[in-house]
């Protein structure tokens, strides 16, 4: 009786390795067929080997699932939306993605490399979805687009970045009183393409600048940009969350991004971080509410130990040009001057501090009883505008349009000579000012 028990358990498990073995063999010649029509460009002989080859082994090659996106996308472009063989090949094509999302972990453990991970594979997804759906849900498309995005951070598809916020702006247009989600979406879809551009290949450099224009662009024109808004979304929630560092700082780095640094909102959102931990830029913020207050020596106070509480060079520079703003506004103009100098020793390339001092002396230019002399002073002004553009390319258009300016205040070569200066003579300027230049 053993015997045979054990006779027909041999037999059986025989068997099962018979079978075993046709489906590997059935396996490697489907997959062999379908990928040379793949390469051939022949989507249609391979099709029926390649929908084996996926229902029996998808884990046998990972160019499995590359060749199957391959044919649907070809028999989805090849056939009209609302038929029935384009919803059976999209109903695949989503099937298709989902598999692959299911396997990756085990294309991992068997060594295979270069694949994306399941959330960036969520991400393709999300973009062939967009692309094929006959009616795409909005709020499928949204979820799909967060869950890749947080996962994958800078290393998401440049396309989801775009999508994420173009979605997020749907559902904003659905629901305005979604706009705090979508300006948080866009900021952290922009904060996230902005450190791929910073690590991309050369080559990759365009795509990733395409989708951060694209992002700016599309939040510009959303509506939701502006201060007043903002102003609205964040000042009564500053109140509610004065204990909550957390949510100050975002407020002060979303008001700061946008350049509503005027708002109440930052003000107030910058006293209460700066209670809870004084940084640099809580510190500019306190600033900035004093200031509006009318106290300016309170306001550089708080400049000043921004300044000091800022590690990096380059912010030491804006907050030094903020002081020096905030100075030239109340008329102290040889302080300001100092802070505009105090910028350019943190960044000898901030174009910015270079037109601000030309303000500055385009503001108080008569130092002499003599006004030819006192015209000498746009000489000096535009000295200080043709630095600015010689090291800062980003200011060169303002700089030239004061320039175009200025220079039509200069004196003619006539007053001059009367005065005894010709071309290439040095004068020095008077008064507060006490720099010289040169006489063209």
């Amino acid at each position: 009786m053993k015997i045979k028990k054990l006779l027909a358990v041999g037999l059986l498990l025989l068997g099962t390795s018979a079978v075993s073995a046709q489906v590997d063999e059935n396996c490697l010649s489907n997959s062999s067929i379908s990928h040379e029509s793949v390469k051939a460009g022949n989507f249609k002989d391979a099709y029926a080997p390649w929908k084996e080859v996926i229902k029996d082994c998808p884990l046998l090659r990972y160019y499995t699932f590359t060749d199957g996106f391959k044919i649907l996308t070809s028999f989805l472009d090849a056939n009209e939306k609302g038929s029935a063989e384009y919803d059976q090949y999209f109903i695949e094509l989503m099937d298709l993605h989902d598999k692959r999302i299911e396997f990756i972990p085990q294309f991992n453990a068997n060594g295979v490399t270069n694949i994306p991970t399941p959330a960036g594979a969520l991400g393709l997804k999300l973009i062939d979805y967009l692309a094929y759906a006959p009616t795409p849900d909005v709020n499928q498309a949204y979820a799909w687009a967060k869950e890749s995005i947080e996962a994958e951070r800078e290393n998401s598809q440049p396309a989801v970045f775009f999508y994420f916020v173009n979605m997020s702006e749907t559902k904003l247009q659905q629901d305005p009183s979604l706009k705090e989600t979508f300006i948080n979406d866009y900021l952290l879809a922009s904060q996230l393409a902005d450190e791929a551009l910073a690590v991309a290949k050369d080559n990759h450099k365009p795509v990733y600048q395409g989708v951060k224009d694209n992002l700016t662009a599309l939040f510009i024109n959303s509506g939701a940009a502006d201060c007043e808004s903002l102003q609205n979304i964040y000042g009564p929630k500053v109140e509610e969350n004065k204990d909550n560092l957390e949510y100050l700082k975002k407020v002060l780095e979303i008001l700061k991004n946008m350049r509503c640094t005027d708002q109440e909102a930052y003000a107030q959102a910058a006293f209460y971080s700066y209670q809870i931990e004084p940084t640099a830029e809580a510190a500019v913020g306190c600033g900035l509410r004093a200031y509006k207050k009318g106290d300016i020596n309170e306001a550089i106070k708080f400049f000043d130990e921004s300044i000091e509480l800022e590690a990096d060079a380059t912010k030491k520079a804006e907050k030094a040009y903020a002081s020096a703003t905030v100075l030239f506004s109340a008329k102290r103009l040889s302080q300001s001057r100092s802070y505009a100098l105090k910028a350019l020793s943190y960044d000898a390339n901030y174009g910015n501090a270079y037109i601000l001092i030309a303000k500055l002396y385009a503001s108080s230019p008569n130092w002499s009883d003599d006004p030819i002399l006192n015209k000498c002073t746009y000489f000096l002004i535009v000295d200080k505008l043709q630095r600015a553009k010689s090291v800062d390319s980003s200011v060169s258009s303002e700089a030239n349009e004061l320039i175009r300016l200025y220079s039509q205040y200069t004196p003619s070569a006539q007053d001059l000579f009367m005065l005894g200066y010709k071309k290439g003579d040095s004068i020095t300027i008077g008064g507060w000012i006490g720099e010289s230049t040169t006489i063209r």
